[in-house]
């Protein structure tokens, strides 16, 4: 998994990056299929704001958060990622079954 993390009017400090990646071990713990991971932090006057582009085998998944408190936004950011990934898993997962008929006939 690659991992960019990068800051708009942010210097990303160490403790920052540490967060993220701490964070992020909850996604691949779902789904451990993940290719590229890009999260860009921006600060702005009173509003905080993550985004996140997690690039999957078929699928990109983009999520943003905002918050007055950049800890808090990366918190939303990733709930809202985990439900993303938990739900196109189980779509994976669920093509990947028998199909109907011949469960039938059984």
């Amino acid at each position: 998994m690659n991992l960019t993390i990068s800051g708009h009017h942010l210097d990303v400090t160490p403790a920052i990056r540490e967060f993220v990646m701490n964070k992020l071990e909850r996604v691949k713990r779902h789904f451990d299929q993940v290719i590229d991971v890009t999260v860009v932090l921006t600060v702005e006057k009173l509003r905080q704001k993550a985004e996140i582009n997690l690039h999957l085998r078929g699928k990109d998944l983009h999520c943003e958060a905002t918050d007055a408190d950049l800890y808090t936004a990366i918190d939303l950011l990733v709930d809202k990622l985990d439900r993303q990934v938990v739900k196109h898993k189980e779509c994976v997962q669920a093509h990947n079954a028998e199909p109907l008929k011949r469960q039938v006939a059984a």
